[in-house]
């Protein structure tokens, strides 16, 4: 076999060997996309042709904020997926996305309508120079009979108002497609206002033998994106349920849009460990304390002393860091051992800028007992509350929470299910229909020196009003003092009924008013204590 045959052959071989490793770069449509609190799994699919051989398939334009550990591809048709590969390429960045170039092409159409426009005006201002040049010479070399000159004149002015109307007219649509142009690069600024971002690339290899139309889908976590939820929470009077409007706050920030993709919100944690901590010995010694001194200081603290003052430090810090209806898309909610997601019906679309859209996934209605709370030493309001029982079964998260009573916007409070009772406390904002008062009565307040010791009494006297068209519950709370030195001695001589707590002092009244009846509580305690001590009790 002579040389050049050789070549040939070696070089056939190179060909078909690039051939069967050819690189071929793929769209995939984002599908669905599950939001987790603080980041979303995305799901594409694609439908490939395959050639016989080894391809690497390339996926890019994606975001550059995905978890490598979450990549996921799998694959139907007669084909071996080999590897799967994952990189930030930093020569595409993601001003390159279709987004970005449709709104570059939309600003250059209107700057090519701004050009013919403006040469438009260069017609007519020669127009109007010409006009107004001939009118001086016709006026100046000509001799015009009265209705020759009128007729003159008319022709001059019907042009010249012609002229100045249509200049007028593409004066203006030439400042509204520059106003166009402007709102059009603020959206491309507020894309790119951020350092332009690297398009994420997902490079998979696969071989056939023989040329085959596959479909592949694609998983991954992002971050930069998350959801957190919020609540409007209606009651039209305290006959009917509670109507709790669960909604979901959803941002995303990935550097990609998702455009039409089915939403779903998940409660799920993925990213904590699922392994179950282990308790190892604790092991327990004499405190040496170990003298440091302070640099400036003039005398020293040991080392444990140090380390409480910095975990105090650190404490403060992150105390200060932390410091007409319409009928909602359909939403199902799957309920699973450890999770509960709420899948939405209708594609939606969220746009990679961090602002908020809100969804409403869930309404719900639950019997509540409604009871009114006041605290007449602190504030003269009382506060509707209402009392949901099984609370659990409603799939509820902490939150804050919009509060609507009779039709009216009441106020914010936030909804806390972090307890382990079995009901569920909502505040439901004041009502100025329940009047309460807290009076001293002063003809029954003393105070007396008897032997060693002195004796002050107080007496309050606690009203309240009910101008409400209905019979109302109302708790009514109210305390008296707790000694914690055996010389103070504190006596309750009037609750009406009230029950104490001694441990805390706090009273209690379980009142049922009726419409436009007015209750009066009266409340007196004495305190004893050595005539030659102070004690503040006011």
């Amino acid at each position: 076999m002579n040389k050049s045959a050789i070549t040939s052959i070696f070089l056939f071989s190179f060909i078909l060997n690039l051939s069967a490793q050819a690189d071929k770069d793929i769209s995939a449509e984002i599908k669905h996309v599950t939001v987790f609190p603080d980041r979303a799994q995305i799901d594409q699919e694609s439908v490939v042709s395959l050639n016989t051989g080894k391809t690497i398939l390339k996926l890019s334009g994606l975001s550059p904020y995905i978890d490598v550990q979450s990549i996921q591809v799998k694959g139907t048709g007669d084909f071996t997926i080999l590897s799967v590969n994952h990189q930030n390429n930093y020569l595409q960045n993601l001003e390159d996305a279709p987004e970005i170039k449709s709104i570059r092409s939309q600003t250059e159409a209107l700057q090519i309508k701004i050009e013919d426009e403006k040469a438009s005006l260069s017609v007519l201002r020669e127009k109007e120079a010409f006009l107004i040049a001939n009118r001086a010479i016709l006026v100046k070399e000509t001799t015009f009979t009265m209705e020759q000159l009128k007729n003159v004149m008319e022709l001059y002015t019907s042009n010249m108002e012609q002229v100045a109307m249509t200049t007028l007219k593409k004066t203006r649509i030439i400042k509204e497609y520059e106003k166009q142009i402007i709102a059009l690069q603020q959206q491309i600024s507020e894309k790119l206002g951020r350092q332009q971002l690297p398009s994420g690339e997902i490079s998979v290899t696969v071989t056939s033998e023989k040329q085959v139309s596959g479909k592949f889908f694609f998983s991954y976590v992002v971050t930069n994106c998350g959801w957190y939820p919020s609540y409007d929470i209606r009651v039209d009077d305290i006959k009917n349920p509670v109507t709790i409007f669960y909604k979901a706050n959803i941002y995303q920030n990935s550097g990609v849009s998702w455009k039409d993709v089915r939403l779903s919100f998940s409660n799920a944690t993925p990213w904590v460990a699922g392994d179950i901590p282990v308790l190892y010995p604790w092991w327990i010694d004499f405190n040496y304390p170990v003298q440091l001194m302070m640099k400036g200081a003039a005398s020293a603290i040991n080392i444990s002393e140090a380390q409480v003052m910095m975990q105090k430090e650190t404490a403060d810090i992150r105390r200060e860091t932390r410091a007409l209806e319409a009928v909602p898309a359909p939403v199902e909610k799957q309920t699973g051992e450890t999770t509960i997601t709420f899948d939405v019906s209708i594609p939606c679309s969220i746009a990679s800028d961090g602002k908020i859209q809100t969804i409403e996934i869930q309404r719900l209605t639950a019997p509540a007992e409604y009871k009114y709370v006041t605290l007449p030493k602190l504030s003269s309001l009382a506060y509707l509350t209402a009392n949901i029982t099984d609370w659990a079964k409603l799939s509820l998260q902490n939150g804050e929470a919009t509060l609507y009573f009779e039709n009216s916007f009441v106020g914010k409070s936030n909804l806390s299910v972090n307890q382990l009772t079995d009901t569920l406390t909502l505040s439901l904002g004041t009502d100025n229909s329940i009047l309460v008062k807290r009076e001293k009565r002063k003809d029954y307040t003393s105070k007396k020196v008897i032997g060693s010791n002195k004796t002050e009494t107080y007496s309050f006297l606690l009203t309240v009003r009910n101008n409400k068209a209905t019979t109302v519950k109302i708790t009514l709370n109210d305390q008296i003092p707790v000694s914690s030195n055996s010389g103070i001695t504190v006596e309750p001589i009037e609750l009406s009924g009230g029950r104490h707590n001694g441990e805390t002092g706090e009273i209690k009244w379980d009142l049922e008013i009726k419409p436009q009846e007015t209750r009066q509580i009266v409340l007196t305690y004495s305190v004893r204590y050595p005539k030659d001590k102070t004690v503040i009790l006011e």
